[in-house]
This record gives C-alpha cells, structure tokens and sequence, in this order.
C-alpha cells in the first residue's frame, strides 16, 4: 500500500521535473531544442491531467508560448500554438483559462490574419484561437 504511494509520488516528481525542465528549454537559443521542448510538452499536456502542476505555472508558460509564436520560425510556431490549445484544456473554464485565452488571443488573430505566415502556422493559430474561445472565453461574442 505506502511502498506503491511511495513510487507513484517519485514518478510524478520525476515527471514534474522534467516538465519543468521542458518548459525552460523553450527560452532555450537553439531553436532545435525549443522544437523538441514543445514537442515533449504536446505529449505531455494530451497524455495526462497535469491542471494542478500547471496552474503555478501558466504566466511563465504562456510568455514562453507567446515567444515561440513571435519569434519562432514554421514548425516551432505551429507546435507553439498547438501546446497553447492544450494549456488551454488543461486550465479548464475557469478564470485561469480564460486568462490565458485573453492574454494570447491579439497575438493568435495577428499571426492569423498575417498572409505572409505559413498555411500550417495560420492553422495552428486558428485552431487554438476556436479551441480556447470555446474553453475559455467568458464574454460570449
């Protein structure tokens, strides 16, 4: 009973730490590490209720988001707005979602509406836009 508590709490400390350790490489300078980071993170967010981890930590992950999607070139950019939807989920309807929603949302519709960004970026953008607005918005327009 306790010795598979035990382990259940060091595999969920070992999962937080490399969360943890996912979500700093994103301010990372190599672009190739930033991609995988956000891949990790994909997986991570669409595997596993992580609300509770997330919750302390949706400010510093949504500015880390925010710069991919600014200054991240093709598949970084998509896989950033992809992990935003996914956040986005995680945090629910309440008002931390709705947060996150607002915060990010002129930067989604400017990526969305710029024509010199990628179809693929411009899907991603746009699919995060719906998805976090149904989620999240609280203003119904």
């Amino acid at each position: 009973g306790s010795e598979a508590a035990s382990e259940q709490g060091q595999e969920e400390e070992e999962t937080e730490d490399r969360l943890k350790e996912h979500m700093d490489n994103l301010l990372d300078k190599s672009a190739r590490t930033r991609q995988a980071a956000l891949q990790s993170l994909r997986l991570a967010f669409s595997s596993k209720t992580l609300s509770e981890f997330l919750l302390e930590r949706r400010l510093t992950l949504t500015d880390s988001l925010e710069k991919c999607l600014k200054k991240g070139k093709g598949e970084e950019q998509a896989l950033a707005g992809t992990v935003l939807t996914l956040l986005c989920l995680q945090m629910g309807s309440g008002p931390e979602g709705e947060e996150v929603f607002r915060s990010l949302k002129p930067l989604l519709v400017s990526v969305l509406t710029d024509s010199a960004a990628s179809p693929g970026i411009r899907q991603s953008c746009a699919t995060a836009l719906g998805m976090c607005c149904y989620v999240a918005a609280a203003d119904l327009e």
